[in-house]
């Protein structure tokens, strides 16, 4: 089977080592213009020659955001930007507007152009008309169903990326005017304000047209299957935490799909641990059928953040089996825990006695990122994040 590409989001360069570290192939990142995040950090032009630079010593990929709906003023400085882009050696950018793509053939560059999903591309005959234009990657609309999918691969022999897990947009693929009409915030210019995610007061019951987050975990192999190159995962604005999560779930996934070892048991497992990532629900979404109520939240919503997020492993000392741990979140001696990283399978532990930095004994660890020091017997790598033991492994085997 062909090796696919995890394509994971990069909102800075913590996130994007994060990214690289629990498994991504690639990862896609804005610059500090001409990009759909305005809220993000953001890359500005020595962090994407850095960026691309760490990606290639370590055989992956970047992929820069090109893709908001350019505007006359926004022109100003496109030429020079992607002869920048060039010249740092990035390996493609993601463009939605034809000027992007007529102005990169025109200055030959050498990064390919994928397009956005912010094109809505559902059909091959548009997936066509892009390929003829020098466009090697579609990017397909959130809104594709298998059969779509399907059609367009077999049609143009196009390389297809699409969206496997994150937040759904409730227009179609980002087509939205309702942040522009509520609070002059242009949403496809970068500056979403979420409207949909309000809570509106009507004369009964509060109302909400806010889609459910989108989760492919159960179709993934069948999405290898008809010929899916990439698969992407959404959120340049989410913690570290998540990216870590959510990358290394579909790390797992991936890999055991390819050497046949998957169960239905560990899918149920890895489809438990993203469901308590995030604070809204998930569902497939189009790729079966046209979701209804249960891809929807109509009449109220249930949005509570959870506190899994303990800590990050800064250094592991091998023979005083020390571990040195910045707190994220609120943890006290008793709690039963896990670590997992990279290359820690997940490793149970029941905190029996805290060190903070003075050398104190200390019964909780409730400081936001102070630094303290647990005695862990299995071995630990820098990286590794620690969470609140929820759910057992075992009891899916």
């Amino acid at each position: 089977m062909e090796r696919v590409e995890l394509l994971a989001p990069a909102g800075d360069l913590e996130r994007l080592n994060v990214a690289f570290a629990y498994g991504a192939d690639a990862v896609y990142f804005g610059g500090q213009d001409y990009s759909l995040r305005a809220n993000a950090h953001n890359f500005n032009l020595e962090d994407i020659k850095n960026a691309t630079i760490l990606a290639h010593k370590l055989g992956k990929r970047v992929y820069v955001t090109v893709n908001i709906v350019f505007h006359n003023k926004d022109l100003k400085g496109l030429k020079e930007y992607l002869k920048y882009l060039d010249k740092i050696g990035i390996d493609a950018i993601i463009c939605s507007d034809i000027v992007v793509i007529e102005l990169a053939n025109k200055l030959k560059v050498s990064f390919e152009l994928h397009l956005s999903t912010q094109a809505s591309t559902l059909n091959y005959e548009q997936a066509l008309f892009y390929k003829n234009l020098g466009v090697t990657r579609i990017v397909l609309a959130r809104e594709a169903n298998r059969k779509d999918i399907k059609r367009i691969k077999e049609e143009t022999g196009l390389e297809l990326e699409c969206f496997v897990h994150g937040a759904m947009c409730t227009s179609f693929s980002g087509k939205c005017v309702l942040s522009n009409y509520v609070t002059n915030r242009d949403s496809n210019r970068g500056g979403c304000a979420q409207v949909c995610r309000f809570i509106f007061d009507t004369d009964s019951k509060e109302f909400t047209m806010m889609s459910k987050d989108l989760n492919m975990i159960r179709h993934i192999k069948d999405m290898m299957d008809i010929g899916v190159n990439s698969f992407k995962v959404e959120g340049r604005m989410r913690s570290i935490y998540y990216i870590a999560t959510v990358i290394h779930t579909y790390r797992k996934i991936i890999d055991k799909i390819g050497n046949n070892t998957l169960t239905q048991a560990y899918a149920s497992y890895c489809l438990d641990i993203l469901n308590r990532v995030a604070n809204r629900e998930s569902a497939p979404q189009f790729y079966e059928s046209i979701p209804g109520v249960e891809g929807e939240y109509f009449l109220g919503r249930n949005e509570i953040t959870n506190k899994d997020f303990l800590g990050v492993v800064l250094d592991y000392n091998s023979k005083t089996k020390i571990a040195k741990i910045e707190q994220r979140n609120y943890f006290k001696v008793g709690d039963k825990v896990e670590f997992f990283g990279p290359n820690t399978e997940e490793v149970e532990y029941t905190v029996k006695e805290i060190i903070n930095e003075n050398n104190e004994v200390i019964e909780v660890s409730r400081h936001p990122q102070e630094i303290v020091y647990l005695k862990v017997d299995s071995k630990l790598c820098k990286g590794d994040m620690m969470r609140l033991k929820v759910f057992d492994k075992n009891e899916y085997l």
